[in-house]
């Protein structure tokens, strides 16, 4: 019989008599995703600690720890199938969890939260990407049976098709992911399937996969396949798994996600459960922050060699201050001529491209460093911060320092505010 856990009497004491409290993680040690949960879980409990935490370093396949070691008080989940959701609930215990598989995730309840990842928003991001390289062809390759892959093809697919872009779609077997002694002869039987696929692709194509686990697999079939990337086929991963990104060939474009801050929420949501400040669960997102750009998807689509020369100089060379008239005079033509093709290719000015590379360099700096925002501004090419403030708000509606401050911040989601500001 399923052992069941008293919530009440489930806190070892520690040296001080203080209860503290046994959470079991059961979140995988193997990916960037799981590992950014358990960073921003563990930089909770460093300060609003101490936890006993459960952590065993696998992939997916975690299970709850049997026998009278672990008298638990909550869990923190990747749920990969009914069967372990039910195990979970029949704990008793407050639990916090993502969807891994098939089914959606059920939604946030009496002492039970979720983690979702910000699908639309992470859809938008990755074709924004790609649209902003001049393609006009698209595709997306995903995980069958899959809730949360399902969800951002549609969402990607739908912004293209409000765009007027075409876009295909491709699945392979998730269990290449997930059932990790069974995943190279999955891959061999998918892999001819996914090269003809990509073969029948119209060219050039921006190409997004769910996660950075199914970009690797197409950037492998495109080698097979005998296509060049990024310049028949451009791919955006999911997750930034830093490993996994730069071990492909070539190196995989990938939507990196705020996941340790979701962590740290999520370790706040369930804290807010055992110590019943929180009668009911809610919802943790998981968001997109920015694209971290490698070689997978650097390319400029282009026909007109103008422009090509235009951007590729822009792209080489903004931070170093350069002006309109610099990009005219580096590739032979009159400024006039020059806007005209740039508005006629990518529906934005000289002027407007420069910024644009140089607020995106910004923010990744902003994001990634403790580089201060006069650095990141003469680092990006403006000639004064007071410069740079403005732009970057323009484009952005929030100052460099707000921007940094909401992407970095570890406060609590609105929803698990407000529960802990009523209770």
């Amino acid at each position: 019989m399923q052992k069941q856990y008293d919530s009440f009497t489930a806190m070892r004491k520690g040296p001080s008599g203080i209860q503290t409290p046994q959470v079991a993680l059961l979140l995988e040690t193997s990916t960037e995703y799981g590992r950014g949960l358990l960073r921003g879980i563990l930089r909770y409990s460093r300060l609003h600690g101490p936890w006993s935490m459960y952590v065993a370093p696998r992939h997916l396949d975690q299970v709850l720890p049997e026998g009278d070691s672990w008298n638990g008080t909550g869990i923190i989940a990747r749920i990969r199938s009914p069967q372990m959701e039910k195990q979970i609930r029949l704990t008793g215990l407050p639990f916090v969890a993502s969807q891994i598989g098939e089914s959606s995730p059920p939604k946030a309840g009496k002492r039970f939260g979720e983690i979702d990842t910000h699908s639309k928003a992470i859809a938008q991001i990755g074709a924004k990407h790609l649209l902003e390289r001049g393609l006009r062809s698209f595709a997306f390759c995903g995980f069958m049976n899959c809730h949360w892959s399902s969800v951002r093809e549609m969402e990607y697919v739908s912004l293209l098709r409000e765009k007027s872009f075409p876009c295909v779609t491709r699945h392979i077997h998730m269990a290449s992911w997930i059932q990790q002694p069974h995943w190279l002869d999955t891959w061999r039987h998918e892999q001819p399937g996914i090269v003809s696929w990509l073969r029948s692709l119209r060219k050039p194509v921006g190409l997004m996969a769910c996660n950075d686990v199914c970009g690797r697999q197409v950037l492998q079939a495109c080698v097979v396949a005998g296509l060049r990337v990024p310049d028949d086929v451009a791919v955006v991963g999911v997750d930034n798994d830093d490993l996994i990104c730069e071990l492909s060939d070539p190196p995989l474009s990938s939507v990196a996600l705020d996941v340790e801050r979701a962590g740290y929420e999520s370790a706040q949501l369930l804290d807010g459960m055992m110590s019943g400040r929180i009668k009911e669960g809610y919802v943790v997102h998981v968001k997109p922050t920015h694209v971290v750009t490698r070689r997978s998807s650097d390319v400029i689509a282009q026909d007109d060699r103008l422009m090509v020369s235009a951007l590729r100089f822009i792209r080489d060379h903004f931070a170093q201050g350069i002006s309109v008239s610099d990009v005219a005079e580096e590739v032979g033509a009159s400024r006039r001529t020059l806007e005209r093709h740039f508005s006629m290719a990518i529906g934005r000015s000289i002027l407007s491209e420069i910024a644009r590379c140089r607020i995106e360099r910004a923010k990744q700096l902003l994001l990634e460093t403790d580089v201060s925002c006069y650095r990141v501004a003469s680092g990006v090419g403006f000639n004064s911060l007071k410069t740079f403030n403005r732009t970057f708000h323009r484009r952005e509606a929030v100052t460099p320092q707000g921007f940094r401050k909401m992407a970095r911040s570890t406060s609590r989601s609105n929803d698990v505010s407000q529960a802990l500001l009523g209770a």
